[in-house]
């Protein structure tokens, strides 16, 4: 029952910024569900840049002293490894910006990033050279402290969530990040019945999961097909023959969109396309407000895939 939703600017960008239109999908949607609201943000950054949004839990970093210890021991951990330009703290999210990071950096880099933040009791939202994972509980007015709506950027995913086999806790919100592959998000509605096979397999290959969320493994699935050499296509056709369970996803990367449905299509999509771009919901009511006369709107079947880029 969850509700999902996507937007993709065909040109990069445009005067209406990416985070009004989602954060307007997302409010539409909270009818799917109200347990958490989140986005994954696809902007641009300085060359050599690298964002990271950290969550730090309220139960356990309450006190502003705290906090602050915590925040400063990531920042000085990170700063043997790599130089930092900026951080920013709303919320219970810290934002981190990376610099002068060279262009060749390998998954091995990443996953050295990922393990210093988490050994400070925090949790890694996401990395990456063009995209930001913000996500609270409960519906999209939640994420107004985090000025989404003002972030420009060329795409991007939201999800509405209804909590069904796992605990309701921002953790457990979407987006999911691939980790640790940088600027690979997922969003999805269903259940998968094979995910405790799947991320098992992930995990003797090297894998590591923040949770137990079938949506998660879906993430971190595609990513290592795309390190096999698939392309985003190839890899979300063979999700439908490898994923057991009812589902529409949502992925986004660096430069383009897509989504996947499973073979009975159980889970609705809707898509709305014109020259200028490309926008995906749980509901078409999500998408009227940006439709125009120009605009195509239809309804993928069962075992649809389809992929835009830049």
């Amino acid at each position: 029952m969850c509700g999902i939703a996507g937007f993709f600017y065909k040109n990069g960008g445009s005067s209406v910024p990416l985070g009004t239109q989602l954060t307007s999908m997302a409010s539409v949607l909270g009818s799917r569900g109200l347990d958490g609201t989140g986005m994954a943000l696809y902007g641009e950054l300085p060359d050599g840049h690298m964002a990271l949004r950290i969550h730090l839990e309220s139960n356990r970093f309450n006190e502003k002293s705290e906090s602050d210890l915590a925040i400063s021991e990531i920042t000085s951990k990170l700063e043997k490894l790599v130089s930092i330009d900026n951080t920013e703290y709303t919320g219970n999210i810290l934002r981190i910006e990376l610099k002068e990071i060279e262009q060749n950096k390998d998954i091995e880099f990443m996953s050295k990033v990922t393990s210093i933040v988490e050994q400070s009791g925090t949790e890694l939202f996401s990395i990456g050279n063009s995209m930001e994972i913000i996500k609270d509980i409960g519906p999209a007015v939640e994420l107004e402290d985090y000025k989404v709506a003002e972030f420009q950027g060329s795409h991007g995913l939201t999800h509405t969530r209804l909590a069904t086999e796992s605990r309701v806790d921002i953790c457990y919100s979407h987006p999911f990040w691939a980790r640790p592959f940088p600027d690979i998000a997922v969003v999805h509605n269903g259940q998968l019945t094979n995910h405790n096979k799947l991320r098992r397999s992930l995990q003797r290959r090297g894998y590591e999961f923040s949770t137990t969320n079938d949506s998660e493994v879906i993430a971190v699935f595609i990513a290592d097909q795309l390190l096999n050499g698939l392309t985003l296509e190839q890899s979300l056709n063979e999700s439908i023959e490898q994923l057991d369970g009812t589902f529409t996803y949502l992925i986004s990367t660096t430069d383009g969109i897509g989504f996947a449905k499973d073979r009975f299509s159980t889970k609705p999509l809707i898509v709305a396309e014109n020259k200028s771009f490309v926008a995906m919901a749980s509901e078409e009511v999500a998408l009227h407000s940006m439709i125009s006369e120009d605009t195509h709107l239809y309804e993928p079947t069962a075992r649809a895939v389809q992929t835009w880029h830049r």
